[in-house]
């Protein structure tokens, strides 16, 4: 339940307040005059239009789908102050995540301005010498900061600041910043109140009130829907593996290459690291508040996984995943949050956020849901899922993907633009349609072509394998029985979550082999790709069988897409990747288009 700022409101917010009655507190008489007729009207962009004025009075002490004041949390950094450590990773965690604007009490030049939230005081021209006003902020637990505009600017307005009689008759300035994002709803929902309060110096009687509510933005995630702006991969860096080095580079080249004929308006962020599965460091998101002219102000948001690894006890996540205080600058803020004991083995892969992906939007949800690996028995680091759950704006499909021995989302579902009415496919990985096409392959007298030709499993371990001893492979096949059962289950949860029919589902054939007990994509998982825009994807090379010249897993989805105006880049992922147990997506990630929705208007 939101909480409530326990205050006297004696006035219509908005107008001239009324005088307390002289029983209402204190004595009336004539050493303690009334204030006659006060103008004490806070006001805050209530409308969202960018601006505070007149129209936002009405409704300024509610917050609708229709109406309320929003705020952002000021966590980036515009003068780029903020320490970027790797290697070696000797700063502790701790510090280098508490680092941004909001971690201090100063306006960071005229960008960090554009990120705080006006508010100001209506003017009281004749207000007497004797009055002073004063603001207060409920709940306790709200993580804001108040600044207030004088001649040198805006300055932080401290505890008991008081507003003098000259400031209430010109009308104060005044602008809010978040100093955090919601974490945990039990402990702060994201809403503040702040109430102006203005009395006689020395008076016995109440003070005369307005309070305005705020809300702070959410975390939004990304969905596919939008297209890609940005795209990150690892540039590797392993003097002791040479091989892994010239496979980056060759992977690297040829997706510079998609990025480009894409035309991303942003270069491929290559980025120095030993760790390749950039798609599990970090999910990429935004926050928003009204801008002048039905615009947004966006603050783009880097979600540190909470992926544990103890490299020490003051480094305990994962090094490499410290990509986003490189990311952190202007317009870009950096969260982590985790809980410090480790989940049993093997939860903690959960908490790579190639588990953490965004149905697109549907039904009562216009800015889409998340789809995570998360069931009672198997769960992701849980303070962080409370985090998730509390922006609120696209609350979690949960499946289960204990059965994946990576056991992340995006090895089985992808969801891309398309022509349909609701906008969007989903991609889902079908083995069954795999062995299917690999019988009538055979069946048609192609027993004897090979798949995976001049690939190695590892060195001196060929890959290469005809179609009729895949189909013969029983542990291949009773896998992939196993998985095609599994992922059945889970299509059902998201076609329930969101009505999806066959028509709005593309299959994906590729199989499954063991591993450690469980289950991976034994050939490569085509699933598991990169969506640049509405046309275009880029997608592992399947190195199938070729039949004619041609590679029938290659053509299955290159027709699949075409439907929907989709094409595909294929990029060999076999060496970087697929042995490592990972794909194309699992490599890479991706900063997107801001969506037209507006966060505010989804009654969330």
């Amino acid at each position: 339940m939101r909480s409530l700022v326990l205050v006297l409101l004696l006035g219509a917010c908005g107008s001239t307040a009324t005088e307390p009655r002289p029983d209402a507190g204190g004595v009336a008489d004539a050493a303690d005059p009334p204030l006659g007729d006060p103008i004490v009207n806070l006001r805050a962009d209530v409308d969202r239009d960018g601006v505070v004025g007149a129209p936002d009075d009405d409704g300024e002490e509610g917050w609708t789908a229709a109406r309320g004041a929003i705020f952002l949390a000021n966590l980036d950094d515009d003068l780029e102050r903020c320490p970027e450590e790797m290697y070696p990773a000797t700063t502790p965690d701790e510090q280098l995540a508490a680092c941004g604007d909001a971690f201090d009490s100063v306006v960071n030049g005229d960008d960090d301005l554009l990120d705080l939230a006006r508010l100001a005081t209506v003017p009281w021209p004749t207000a007497p010498d004797d009055v002073t006003g004063s603001l207060a902020v409920a709940p306790a637990s709200a993580k804001v900061r108040l600044f207030r505009r004088g001649a040198t600017g805006f300055t932080a307005l401290a505890d008991g600041a008081v507003l003098t009689a000259e400031e209430l008759r010109a009308g104060v300035e005044l602008a809010i910043e978040g100093r955090d994002i919601v974490r945990d709803r039990d402990v702060w929902d994201g809403f503040v109140d702040v109430t102006l309060r203005v009395g006689r110096t020395g008076s016995q009687r109440p003070p005369v009130t307005d309070r305005v509510r705020l809300r702070v933005a959410p975390v939004i995630l990304h969905h596919h829907l939008s297209p890609a702006e940005q795209v990150f991969v690892t540039h590797i860096v392993t003097p002791n593996r040479p091989e892994d080095e010239v496979a980056s580079a060759a992977f690297r080249d040829a997706l510079r290459g998609a990025v480009t004929t894409a035309g991303l308006p942003k270069p491929l962020f290559e980025h120095p690291m030993r760790d390749r599965w950039m798609q599990d460091l970090f999910e990429a998101g935004y926050m928003s508040m009204p801008a002048p002219g039905g615009a947004q102000h966006v603050m783009r948001i880097a979600l540190r996984s909470p992926d544990l690894r103890d490299v020490s006890p003051a480094v305990p996540l994962r090094v490499e995943s410290r990509i986003v205080f490189y990311l952190r600058g202007k317009d870009w803020a950096a969260v982590q949050q985790y809980e410090p004991t480790p989940l049993p083995n093997p939860m903690n892969t959960l908490n790579a956020m190639g588990n953490t992906e965004v149905i697109p939007p549907h039904g009562d949800y216009p800015l889409g849901r998340m789809l995570r690996g998360n069931v009672p028995t198997f769960y992701p680091d849980r303070s962080f899922t409370r985090m998730l759950e509390a922006q609120a704006v696209q609350p979690a499909v949960n499946i289960d993907t204990s059965w994946l021995q990576v056991a992340h989302v995006d090895e089985i579902f992808a969801f891309l633009p398309a022509s349909t009415p609701r906008g969007w496919v989903l991609l889902v990985n079908d083995p069954a349609l795999a062995r299917a096409m690999l019988l009538e392959a055979e069946a048609d007298g192609h027993g004897d072509a090979k798949l995976f030709t001049g690939r190695e499993w590892r060195a001196g371990s060929p890959a290469e394998v005809t179609v009729s001893q895949v189909l013969a492979d029983v542990d291949v096949m009773t896998t992939s029985a196993i998985a095609a059962a599994e992922i059945e289950a889970q299509l059902e949860i998201v076609r329930e979550a969101t009505g999806l029919t066959d028509d709005e589902i593309v299959r994906v054939p590729f199989l499954h082999g063991p591993a450690s007990g469980k289950a991976s994509a034994y050939q490569p998982g085509t699933v598991n790709l990169l969506a640049l825009s509405a046309t275009r994807v880029v997608a592992p090379d399947p190195h199938g069988p070729m039949i004619d010249g041609v590679d029938p897993f290659k053509e299955q989805l290159e027709e699949a897409l075409a439907e929907h105006g989709i094409g595909v880049t294929w990029i060999d992922a076999w060496d970087l990747y697929h042995r490592q147990l990972g794909e194309v997506h699992c490599g890479t990630n991706a900063s997107r288009a801001i969506p037209d929705v507006k966060w505010w208007e989804t009654d969330r």
